[in-house]
């Protein structure tokens, strides 16, 4: 195993150098966590390359991340099963906690190795070390890690960097940092007591199967502040465990997706909605309280543009509640006319204007959806607009692609009173 992993790592300094050379090392060791790795030199000139340590994962990649003596940083994943044959760089999409992906390249290096040379960016090396998963999708295939005490590993690397630098590759010693506890808030700084442990309470939504990998579109807001396992069943179906892929704050649109696909799939709508457009909203409103099956609720395109004449968003006379939140607006041939998203806030208004709003609620375009999908790599059904359906019909073709989502979540923020 280490004569693997030395090699890979020299097969890294591809990357670095015009020529290939042979790693020796470790000298010194590197020891967080799982990852291993230490200091390494190049075996032609003797001269200190990088530092470097790796973790194997259960899917059988081994993970590197390499800073060199420069302190520029490479990623290396490596697998004994790969047969890389080109050597030409083509695009990764790298996406840590489901933030707004970053767009690198990946050089293939012999048949089983594959550097990625990382841009040399503070906020992205932060994002790293904070991140608990780390996706990559590359030629058509994703993969997913858990950054385990990457907080630790980075510092690590960048002290044995500068350590060598300064004390030379004879001195090297243990280079792991160990990571400083954060301070316990002080009962008397501010006049405040420390904060309690928030308690746990369940948070749910609603979200459509988009794509026939498994992928599943919702609300950015049905997930933000889950804690632990993100679950979604379909109706009288077993739930199955979602992964994070990406989301979209400012959209407000989050992509899952499940170990496995789905029987169906939601076909996107090919042309845009008119105002006066039938419509019908289907998800989980109250779930729990009111009925463990979804609801279905029918209306009109009220308008197009949402409040302060936002060209995002669809304004709705369909009902929706907390829960809907992710769900399909469908059209009246059963195609996704949009994302169920928002409902106006009736006590915001009464107080404002004396007046209670009725019917007014609000779902996220195709055009933005599509955007999103496109944005995050997913291949997605479209259709035209095709005989229209009687509404049991469509209720119950949607049964198949709409999904409870729901996860753990502090109650606060699992009770919020978000306008959905």
């Amino acid at each position: 195993m280490k004569l693997a992993i030395r090699a890979a790592i020299a097969a890294l300094s591809l990357l670095i150098t015009a020529s290939m050379s042979f790693a020796a090392g470790p000298y010194g060791s590197i020891s967080v966590g799982n990852w291993r790795g230490g200091a390494y030199t190049n075996d032609k000139t003797g001269a200190f390359a990088n530092c470097a340590a790796g973790a194997t994962y259960e899917s059988g990649i081994y993970f590197m991340v390499s800073v060199n003596a420069d302190l520029s940083w490479v990623l290396g994943f490596a697998h004994p099963d790969w047969q890389l044959s080109s050597r030409e760089a083509f695009p990764l999409a790298l996406t840590f906690d489901g933030q707004s992906a970053v767009h690198v390249r990946g050089l293939p290096i012999g048949a089983h190795l594959v550097g990625v040379a990382m841009p040399t960016n503070s906020s992205l090396i932060s994002q790293f070390r904070k991140a608990k998963t780390m996706t990559v999708f590359a030629q058509d295939h994703l993969f997913q890690f858990k950054l385990n005490q990457t907080a630790e590993l980075l510092p690590s690397l960048i002290n044995c960097v500068v350590s060598i630098r300064k004390n030379g590759i004879a001195h090297a010693t243990e280079f792991a940092v160990a990571r400083q506890p954060a301070p316990k808030p002080s009962a008397t700084a501010g006049g405040s007591a420390p904060s309690k442990t928030a308690k746990l309470g369940t948070k749910s939504g609603t979200g459509i199967v988009i794509s026939s990998s498994g992928h599943v579109v919702t609300n950015q807001h049905v997930v933000s502040g889950c804690v632990g396992d993100i679950m979604g069943s379909l109706g009288g179906e077993a739930p199955v465990k979602l992964r994070l892929v990406s989301s979209d704050e400012t959209n407000d649109l989050a992509l899952l997706q499940a170990p496995s696909p789905f029987k169906a799939v939601a076909a996107i709508r090919s042309k845009p909605v008119r105002s006066g457009d039938s419509v019908i909203a289907i998800g989980y409103p109250f779930h729990g309280l009111l009925t463990s099956d979804f609801t279905v609720t029918t209306g009109i395109v009220s308008s197009l543009s949402g409040i302060m004449n936002d060209t995002r968003y669809l304004q709705i006379s369909a009902a929706v509640q907390p829960g809907n939140s992710g769900g399909p607006l469908l059209d009246t041939a059963g195609q996704v006319a949009g994302v169920v998203a928002a409902k106006l806030d009736a006590l915001k208004i009464v107080k404002a204007t004396g007046d209670i709003p009725e019917n007014i609620n609000f779902a996220i375009k195709t055009g933005t959806l599509r955007d999103f999908l496109d944005n995050s790599a997913v291949d997605y059904q479209t259709a035209d607009a095709k005989t229209e359906l009687k509404t049991t019909d469509i209720a119950q073709n949607a049964r198949a692609f709409t999904l409870l989502i729901s996860c753990s979540a502090p109650e606060e923020t699992a009770s919020a009173k978000r306008p959905d």
